[in-house]
């Protein structure tokens, strides 16, 4: 994504948020809001369904992915999209970002 299309996207996700907290609840709702789920991944070698998007205790956007019976949630930050990334995919991009220091 071109810079100025990710500025666009985190001042749209921040807009009146104070605060790092309140700026990453801004992303995690348009996150939860525009990510097409469900959609697989690769996780590790291992192929996983991404079934939504949560916040852990800690305040980190987390992906909760599922392979058979098992689930386990994975920063948002650290889940590799697969080709082509989901739709909504380009939140993702502006929270990663975000989290570098952008806009």
């Amino acid at each position: 994504m071109k810079q100025t299309e990710l500025d666009a996207l985190i001042e749209e996700a921040t807009v009146d948020a104070y605060g790092d907290d309140e700026q990453r609840t801004g992303f995690y709702t348009m996150i939860e809001e525009h990510l097409a789920l469900p959609f697989e991944t690769e996780v590790l070698g291992t192929r996983v369904s991404v079934e939504r998007v949560d916040m852990n205790d800690a305040g980190e956007i987390v992906a909760v992915c599922r392979k058979g019976a098992s689930r386990q949630r994975i920063p948002i930050l650290d889940l590799p999209l697969p080709s082509p990334a989901p739709r909504g995919a380009q939140w993702i991009a502006a929270y990663r970002h975000w989290t570098r220091g952008g806009a």
